[in-house]
C-alpha cells in the first residue's frame, strides 16, 4: 500500500461524513433548527481527523517531500491544496461559532451555518477529486520506493504519536454513528496501513 493509497482510503470517510452534513442541512431547513449534537460530532470529525490527522499527514510529510521532488509550491500543486485547507478550517470554524444559536432555531445562525456548511462541503469535494485524480499521480510518479517507504513510516507516527492510540478509531466510530443516523452507506475502505481491522489506523 502506497502512504497515497491511506490518503484516499481516507477521503472515502470524509466524503461519508460530507453526506451526513449535507442530510443534516436538510433536515435543519425542514424543522426550522439544528440539532446540535450530530453537528459538532460532525465538526469535530472534521477538525481532528479530516484536518490534524488527514491534512495533518499532508502538511508536514507529503507537501514536503513532492517539493523536495522539484514541485514548487508557490504557483505549484501544494500551494494550492495548502490554501484550500486554509479555507476549509474557516468553514468549520463559521459552522463550530453557529452551531448553539442555530440549535436554538434563531434563524441568522441556521442560514450562517448552513452557508459554512455548503461552502465546506462543495470545497473539500472538489479538492478530494483533484488530490485523487491528479495530485497523487504527480506525486507516485516522482517518488522513489524509498520516499514511499519513509512517508508510510511518517504517516505511521503521526497516527501512533501525534494523534494519540485509539484518536483514528475515535472519529471512525463517530462516521459510521453519523452514517447510520442519516441513512447513508458506510465507506469501503482498502485494508489499512498496519494489518489492523478494515479501516486505515496507521498504529
Amino acid at each position: 500500500m502506497k502512504p497515497t493509497d491511506i490518503l484516499s482510503s481516507e477521503h472515502r470517510v470524509i466524503e461519508q461524513v460530507l453526506s451526513c452534513l449535507e442530510k443534516m442541512l436538510d433536515q435543519a431547513a425542514a424543522a426550522g433548527r439544528l440539532e446540535p449534537q450530530p453537528a459538532k460530532d460532525a465538526v469535530a470529525f472534521f477538525r481532528n481527523f479530516a484536518d490534524r490527522c488527514h491534512h495533518g499527514k499532508e502538511e508536514a510529510h507529503l507537501f514536503p517531500a513532492m517539493e523536495a521532488r522539484g514541485f514548487p509550491r508557490q504557483g505549484g500543486p501544494t500551494g494550492v491544496m495548502l490554501q484550500e485547507h486554509e479555507q476549509g478550517r474557516a468553514c468549520v470554524r463559521g459552522m463550530d461559532e453557529a452551531i448553539d444559536e442555530a440549535a436554538r432555531g434563531q434563524r441568522e445562525a441556521l442560514d450562517r451555518f448552513t452557508r459554512f456548511a455548503r461552502q465546506y462541503i462543495s470545497l473539500l469535494r472538489a479538492h478530494i477529486e483533484k488530490e485523487d485524480h491528479c495530485l497523487f499521480a504527480m506525486a507516485n510518479q516522482a517518488f522513489s520506493d524509498q520516499d514511499q517507504e519513509e512517508l508510510l513510516r511518517a504517516f505511521q507516527r503521526v497516527e501512533a504519536e501525534e494523534m494519540g492510540r485509539g484518536t483514528h478509531e475515535t472519529f471512525l466510530a463517530i462516521a459510521d454513528s453519523l452514517a447510520d443516523r442519516y441513512g447513508v452507506p458506510r465507506a469501503a475502505t482498502p485494508a489499512p496501513s498496519c494489518g489492523h481491522g478494515s479501516r486505515p489506523c496507521g498504529h
